[in-house]
C-alpha cells in the first residue's frame, strides 16, 4: 500500500506481483536502486522473464497520480549539455521529432515519465537515468491508474 524500501523483512525472494491499484517503480536491490520497471494494475505471475531480468524484485515505490500539465527538458548528452529541446507530451522517437541521436539528461519539471532505451517505447524503461541512453519517452497518465 506504500512504498517499501526492503521486501527482507516480508519474504526472502519475490518472483510474481498482482498490482490492485496505482502504478509502481520495482527495483532489484533494496533502498530502490538497481534496475527499475514499470508495474501498472495488473498481474504480473512471472514478470522475470516478461522484462529479461536476473534477480528478483527487493523494493518498491508507488508513482503519486499527477492530473496536471506535463513538461520535460531532454538534453543530448550528459549534465544538461548539448541540443535541448523541451516536450510537453509523448515522444516514441528522438531521432525523428528532433534530429536526436539520443538523449543522456532531462529535466523534469511536471509530471511523471518513463524513459525508454529504444524508438517505439520499447526497451528496458528507467525511472532513473543513470547514464543511460534513452531514444522514447512517455507521460504516466491518470488514465493508467
Amino acid at each position: 500500500m506504500s512504498d517499501c524500501g526492503d521486501f527482507s523483512s516480508y519474504l526472502s525472494r519475490c518472483h510474481s506481483c498482482r498490482v490492485e491499484s496505482g502504478c509502481w517503480m520495482m527495483y532489484d536491490h533494496p533502498n530502490y536502486m538497481g534496475n527499475g520497471y514499470f508495474f501498472r494494475k495488473g498481474e504480473y505471475a512471472d514478470y522475470m522473464s516478461m522484462f529479461g531480468m536476473s534477480n528478483c524484485i527487493r523494493s518498491c515505490r508507488m508513482i503519486p497520480m499527477h492530473r496536471g500539465s506535463y513538461r520535460m527538458r531532454i538534453y543530448e548528452r550528459e549534465n544538461f549539455m548539448g541540443q535541448m529541446y523541451e516536450m510537453m507530451d509523448d515522444c516514441d522517437n528522438v531521432m525523428d521529432r528532433y534530429r536526436m541521436s539520443h538523449c543522456q539528461s532531462c529535466h523534469v519539471m511536471d509530471g511523471h515519465w518513463l524513459m525508454y532505451e529504444q524508438p517505439h517505447y520499447r526497451g528496458r524503461s528507467f525511472s532513473n537515468m543513470g547514464g543511460m541512453r534513452f531514444m522514447s519517452m512517455r507521460r504516466i497518465m491518470d488514465s493508467w491508474y
